[in-house]
Formats: structure tokens, sequence, C-alpha cells
């Protein structure tokens, strides 16, 4: 696949990948910034400010009518933001794609944040808030995240931020945070599938080569200084326990990057996966068991989650890290090595076979790592990886003092969870 990278006059890149069998295209406009932009008082605002976006522009002055242009073509589109990126995106058939961009681009460059909307959308997202707090298994990485980055940090707040911030937020605010933090400097443009690039290249310069240039924004770092194990318990009232057990890990760009992404896929990426194993298909302490490795320009952390009967929390704990231990003192066989690289290559190339996910791929890897990390690139690392580094980076992440448990259930005896990490 052959990505094309343009750089606009004011900073502003442009991502073009055609795909010539597809019949899709989307557009995805990503600026790098998020969550971890704010201040403990803005928290919340860049989230909220994502969704304003779809409220109104000079051209389009109501969300009826950006909503109803962007149906009548058969499009499926929407925005998310995360701690470190807010992208909005329309996927369309290819010869709707002038109508994509042209709608996209407006939503990014033109909104108009009419006050009447920021008061009525501070009770949407508040029942969005309510919404993730009676679904644990969606909010447990909230009470993993403040505790492995700590409250006080802006990695360690949620994206959603609290309500108070939310009632109070003013559209000054949001005009403030829209100066500083949407610079071309820090956004992409990525337009992937059956397209014209030289007519892609010019809709997206006339549109975007207008804004002024201005510095991206900066975020504030994090090193992890964990010196023993933690605990953090969200007592809640719940028919299950929801359970997050991990280590800080590594960035963006690392030199065992790939070997984390084997660790993980050896531990729970799969049906076969030995947690998978241990935890569900032997010991059948929960239905659903997985590992995952999160990833920031500057930390990063490798977790393991489950949700489990009350009663066998302890037990699901103990056979978590007993599985740690394992990885840690004996190597890996070639044959699981084998196993793990080609499910990691296998489920890569599925996810990469529509125009949305590789457009949303190409970006993001552009505002993570400033360059395109290619299909080909990461199945050249993957390849890359040997047993022996397996059992390294094992030994170099899995340590007693590094582990994080968070927990969401009706459970209160935090030393009682502490004493099994320390064991």
């Amino acid at each position: 696949m052959k990505y094309n990278i343009h750089t606009l006059h004011n900073g502003l890149r442009v991502v073009l990948v055609p795909m010539l069998d597809a019949k899709t295209a989307t557009v995805v406009v990503m600026a790098g910034t998020g969550s971890r932009y704010e201040t403990k008082e803005e928290n919340g605002l860049a989230h909220f400010l994502e969704h304003m976006f779809f409220k109104g522009t000079k051209n389009r002055p109501s969300a009826r009518l950006i909503s109803e242009e962007l149906d009548a073509i058969g499009s499926v589109y929407n925005a998310f933001t995360a701690k470190d990126r807010t992208a909005y995106y329309a996927k369309v058939s290819s010869k709707y794609l002038d109508t994509a961009l042209d709608v996209i681009s407006d939503i990014f460059l033109n909104s108009t944040l009419p006050g009447k909307e920021i008061t009525k959308e501070r009770g949407a997202i508040i029942q969005e808030i309510d919404m993730y707090e009676d679904m644990p298994m969606r909010i447990i990485d909230n009470v993993f995240d403040e505790l492995i980055f700590g409250g006080d940090h802006p990695l360690g707040r949620t994206i959603l931020g609290p309500k108070d911030n939310i009632r109070t937020f003013m559209r000054k605010d949001f005009a403030n945070y829209l100066k500083h933090h949407y610079t071309p400097e820090n956004t992409v443009v990525c337009v992937a599938g059956a397209i014209s690039e030289q007519k892609v290249l010019d809709a997206i310069n006339r549109s975007f080569g207008k804004v002024a240039k201005s510095p991206a924004p900066r975020f504030v770092p994090f090193a992890s200084m964990q010196v023993s194990p933690r605990v953090a318990i969200k007592e809640k009232k719940t028919d299950q326990t929801q359970l997050m057990l991990g280590v800080p890990s590594y960035p963006y760009a690392h030199k065992d990057e790939y070997v984390l992404e084997v660790l993980a896929t050896i531990l729970g990426g799969g049906m076969s996966s030995r947690l998978f194993l241990e935890v569900r298909e032997k010991r059948g302490l929960a239905y659903s068991v997985h590992a995952s490795v999160e990833k920031y320009p500057d930390t990063g952390y490798l977790a393991v989650q489950a949700g489990v009967e009350h009663g066998k929390l302890e037990k699901a704990i103990t056979t978590i890290l007993a599985e740690f231990r394992k990885i840690k003192n004996v190597k890996v066989s070639d044959e699981e090595l084998k196993k793990a690289k080609a499910h990691i290559k296998g489920t890569l190339a599925m996810a990469l076979e529509t125009s949305d996910a590789v457009a949303a791929q190409a970006a993001t890897s552009l505002i993570s790592l400033g360059k395109i990390r290619t299909m080909e690139d990461i199945t050249r690392g993957i390849d890359k990886v040997k047993a022996s580094d397996v059992f390294r980076v094992a030994k170099d992440l899995l340590r007693t003092e590094g582990l994080n448990l968070a927990i969401i259930g009706p459970h209160l005896d935090r030393e009682k969870f502490l004493s099994l990490l320390r064991a």
C-alpha cells in the first residue's frame, strides 16, 4: 500500500492512500490533542469540544443540516476523543467523497460553537458519563489510569472529565482551547480509498491551506517512579467484579516495542493464549480475559483485564500473577512464539482491509510517531522478535514493585489485595 504524504505551507500534513480495488473512501481529520493536554480545570473540555463541532458551522448552521447531508449519502460518520488525539471522520461510497470531504472540513474549520447548544449539550455529556458509570467494563481503565499515572497527571484523568467541569465550561473556554490546540502543525488530514489524488489534494489545500501557521501544543511528560505495588478499588454494587492488573511499559518507538506486542499476545491475545486457557478454560473464572498494550510518545503500560465472580477475585488475581511469573522464568517455545507472531500479523492484515481502518491507522501513526508505520514495517518488526527477547522483556517489566491492580466491585479490603501482589 502506498502512502503519499504532503505538507502544506502552514505545516499541516496530508496523507493520501489510494486503494484501487476499494468501493469506498474515508476522510479523517485528526488533531494531536486530547485530555492529556488539559489542565485539571479544563478536564473534559477536549471531548466536549468534539461534540460541539457537530452543532453548526458558518455554512451549515445547525446539527440537523450536517447530519442530514451526511445521512443522505449513506455515510458512516462520527468523531472520537482520546488522551492524545481527537478525530473526525466520514466513510462514503467513493462517488460521494467530495461531499464527505467538504462536510468534515467544514465542521473542523468553521464550527460556530453556538452558546445555546453548549447549554443543551451539557446534559447529553453528563448522561454519557452516567451511562459509562453503569458499565464497569468500560470504565475500569479510568481507575487503572489514575492508579498508574496518578490523579495529578493529565494521563491519570478521565477523557470525559468530572461533571462539575462540564457544568461550568463557557463558550470562551472552547474558543481558547480551539485556538491553541487545533493548529496546522498538529493536524493530519488523511483520505484513503478510491480517490483521485490531485483532486483531493487541491480541495484540502483550498480549505486547510487558509489556516494561519501556529505552534503545536505541548503535553506534560510522564516518567514512572513506582517502587512498590499499588491497588485502587472503586467500591460499587455490581453483578461482576472488573479487574485490571498491569505494569508500566514502553512508549512508541521503543527498541523493544514489538517484543512487548508479542509478549502481550502470548499472555492474552486470542482464545488459545495462556491467560484465556488458564483463567477461563481451565478454571472457569471469567468469560472474558485479555492482555493489551497502551502506548504514548513518552510512556505506556501492559495490562490484563477480566470480569470475574466476586468470590473468585482472589483466585483470578493469583492465576494471572502465576502466568506473569511463568513467562519471566521460562522461555517461550519456538512453536508458541511462531503462533503469536502469526496471530499479530493476521489480525493486522484483516484490520487494514477497509478504507476507514487504513485512514485511521495512517493518521494515528503520523500524529504519534511523525511518520507512517506501514503493515510491512510492523511485520518486519514482529518477525525479528526472538524467544530470548520475550524472556528479557518479561523479566524487565513483570516485576512485583511495578504491579498495579484496579478493581470495580463490592470490595473494601485493599490490604488483602496488596498482600496478593507482594506474595
